[in-house]
Order: structure tokens, then C-alpha cells, then sequence
């Protein structure tokens, strides 16, 4: 008999009415007779395993951090619930040879809690979800067996979240790991083993879980760095911010390219980093909500020094500056007086050196003249920013507090 391989490296042709037992006759055979020539065998790899392997997962898939990125929120409603307790159990002891067992239900376990917690990889209120429902509670249960509690829901915010109810400030989370408990989880309800007396030796009485807290929350997203940019739109703050650190805010030839905050980071040396907030632009009346003003300016509450940027390749830049002041003041008494330097931005321009000497004149103090698209005169703004950091820190020490660390 003529030995048979399962998988063969040539493809033999099959033939019709070939008895194994005895040897064919390749030359007594007709054309007519052959059937057509068949494919090589599909490997055993591909089976329904690596099918399934490759399958797409049923539902909507979730949203990465990349995508969620792209739409900066930092305004959220947020209705939260506790979990609810679980109830409370009404049973006796049974056991054989034991008549009078007693009450050995259980309590009910307590509902999760809803807790707030700063995440520093979450950079906007996007992935927060308009309502939360903690975990709830299990009932009790034989043998004095009370149930298991709810587990905690931890909803992840980033850093400088203002949580607010009503009109009051609940809870400031301007630190990394920060936690706030949004919603209380409702206690477990009595089993009957707990309402056992000397004048009640069989109570059958037990109690339900009680439900949550419900609150109604409203989170505010105020960015929280050093340094922030304030200038008007088209000044060329996210050109800077792109030059000094690893940002990349979108950069364009027309005003309000930069509708949202960017936070970038410049390292110096011991592993010292500041973090620099590149702010929409401001327009005059901003203090008055114009063009989104309040929305730009809340951002700049919690940077610890400024950094107004000027174009100086306009006329009169000083006016600028001026304005910007006015702003700020308007909107928070004192935060115009913050530590502060001043940078001419665009020096490459023909028509900015001409306005260097005019406008160092009017303000009386020192000018950063710099350009962000060439790279002329940044040593001086880094070296500058770190005197700013230095005595920012010192400050903080003073009065006995921890600085912002990045």
C-alpha cells in the first residue's frame, strides 16, 4: 500500500475510482478522468480561537484620554447618590436537639460612599459623568452573618477642582491625591438578633437599609501652575509656551487660536520643574463676561506670579499692559498685583525695536524683549521665571506651607 502524507508540499492531483491497495497507472489514464486540481490545505492555525481573538468586543467602545483631550470642560453637574444600605434579617437558630435557638439574624451591610479624588493624569472635567450611583449594601443574613458593605466610588477630577453646592464652596482639591466624600452611603438596616432583650427573648422585628445621600454638586475647573500667560489674543503666548516647554498648543496667524488652558513644564536643573499656563486671550471688557471673559480669567486665580505678554510690533504696546492691569483688577482686587514681569514679544519685527525704547520709558521697569518664533533672548525669560519660582517658594516656606510641587 502506498503510504499517504497528510500535508504535501506538491499538490497531487486526485483521482477518480484509484483503488489504494494496488499501484495506478499514471500512463493508461485519460485526460477525461482527472478531476480539477485542488487548493493546498488551509493551515490548522486558523481555527475559531484566533477568529474570536480578533473579533471586535460588542457595544460602544470607551473613549481614550487623548480623545476626551479635545474637548475641554471645566464646568460639570453632578448628581451623586450613596449607595443604599442593605436590609436586616428576621431568622431563628435551627439546629437538631436545639428547640430554642434565638434570633440569629443579621444586620445589613452599609452603602458605598461617593468620594471626589484628584487625579493628576485627568487634565479636564470631561470624563466626569452627570450622574453617580454608589454601590449598595447586601442584606444580612443566618448566623448572625451581617451583609457585606458597598464599595467605594471614586470619581477621578483634575487638580484645582472647586466643588461648590448651591452658592457655597464645599471643598477646594488643589493637590495631588486629595479626596472629598461627595455622597454619604446609607447604614444597614438591624437584623432581629439586635432587638433581642430580657423581655423580648424572640423578636421578629428587623429593619431596612436607609438610602444614600443625594447631593446635587456643581464642579469648577480652575488650572492650577506657577506661572500664567496674560496677554491679548494673537500676542503670541502659545508660541512662547511652545518654545520654553514640551507643549503643543495650536498655533495659528489669527486671534483666539487658543480657546482653552495649556499647561507646559520647564525643567531646570535638581529636577526643579515650573509649570507655565498659556491663558486665552483677554479682550477689554473681559471683566464684564465679554467674549467668554470670566471663563479665561478664573484660570488665572490660581497661578502664583504672572507673566504679561505683550505685541510689540504694535503701536503704543504700553497701553497693553495697561489694560490687561485693568482687567485683572477689575475682576479680583489684587490679582493685578501679583509678581510679574513684562515680555515684548515679536523683537524680529522691523517695527518692534523701534518700540523697545518707548515702551521700557512708560512702564519704568524691566522689559523682556524676546522673540517665540526665532528663539532670540529666551535664556533671559528662563532665567528670569526661575528668580520668580525661587521666591515664590520662599514665601511659601515662610509662612510655614508646602509649595505647589509639579
Amino acid at each position: 500500500m502506498i503510504p499517504v502524507s497528510l500535508s504535501s508540499a506538491r499538490p497531487w492531483t486526485v483521482l477518480e475510482g484509484v483503488i489504494w491497495g494496488a499501484a495506478p497507472t499514471w500512463a493508461g489514464l485519460k485526460p477525461s478522468r482527472l478531476l480539477p486540481q485542488q487548493a493546498p490545505p488551509r493551515p490548522l492555525s486558523m481555527g475559531s480561537a484566533d477568529r474570536t481573538k480578533h473579533r471586535e468586543p460588542p457595544g460602544k467602545r470607551p473613549l481614550s484620554e487623548k480623545k476626551l483631550k479635545k474637548h475641554f470642560v471645566d464646568h460639570r453637574r453632578v448628581l451623586v447618590r450613596g449607595g443604599s444600605g442593605g436590609s436586616g434579617m428576621s431568622c431563628f437558630h435551627s439546629e437538631p436537639r436545639k428547640e430554642f435557638g434565638g434570633p440569629d439574624g443579621g444586620d445589613g451591610g452599609s452603602g458605598g460612599h461617593v468620594i471626589l479624588r484628584v487625579d493628576q493624569q485627568v487634565k479636564s472635567l470631561s470624563s466626569v459623568l452627570s450622574q453617580y450611583q454608589g454601590f449598595s449594601g447586601e442584606d444580612g443574613s443566618r448566623k448572625n452573618c451581617s451583609g457585606r458593605g458597598g464599595a467605594t466610588l471614586y470619581i477621578r477630577v483634575p487638580v484645582g477642582t472647586l466643588v461648590k453646592e448651591g452658592n457655597e464652596i464645599m471643598a477646594d482639591l488643589s493637590c495631588p491625591g486629595d479626596e472629598y466624600i461627595a455622597a454619604l452611603g446609607g447604614a444597614g438596616g438591624k437584623g432581629n438578633r439586635f432587638f433581642l432583650a430580657n423581655d423580648n427573648r424572640a423578636p421578629v422585628t428587623c429593619t431596612p437599609g436607609e438610602p444614600g445621600q443625594e447631593r446635587v454638586l456643581h464642579l469648577e475647573l480652575k488650572t492650577v501652575a506657577h506661572a500664567g500667560m496674560v496677554g491679548f489674543p494673537n500676542a503670541g503666548k502659545s508660541s512662547l509656551l511652545r518654545a520654553i516647554s514640551s507643549a503643543k498648543p495650536a498655533v495659528a496667524s489669527y486671534p483666539f487660536t487658543t480657546l482653552n488652558p495649556h499647561v507646559g513644564v520647564v525643567h531646570y536643573a535638581g529636577h526643579q520643574q515650573v509649570a507655565v499656563a498659556d491663558i486665552p486671550g483677554i479682550i477689554r471688557g473681559a471683566h464684564q463676561n465679554r467674549g467668554l471673559g470670566l471663563s479665561f480669567l478664573r484660570h488665572i486665580e490660581r497661578c502664583r506670579f504672572l507673566l504679561f505678554v505683550v505685541d510689540l510690533s504694535l503701536p503704543e504696546p504700553w497701553t497693553q499692559f495697561e489694560h490687561l492691569k485693568y482687567e485683572l483688577e477689575k475682576y479680583e482686587e489684587g490679582l493685578s498685583e501679583r509678581p510679574h514681569t513684562v515680555i515684548a514679544n515679536k523683537i524680529d519685527l522691523p517695527q518692534a525695536r523701534a518700540n523697545l525704547a518707548q515702551l521700557q520709558a512708560h512702564l519704568g521697569q524691566e522689559v523682556i524683549a524676546l522673540s517665540a518664533l526665532t528663539g532670540e533672548n529666551l535664556e533671559q525669560l528662563l532665567l528670569h521665571l526661575k528668580v520668580l519660582y525661587d521666591a515664590y517658594v520662599e514665601a511659601e516656606l515662610g509662612q510655614g506651607r508646602q509649595p505647589l510641587r509639579w
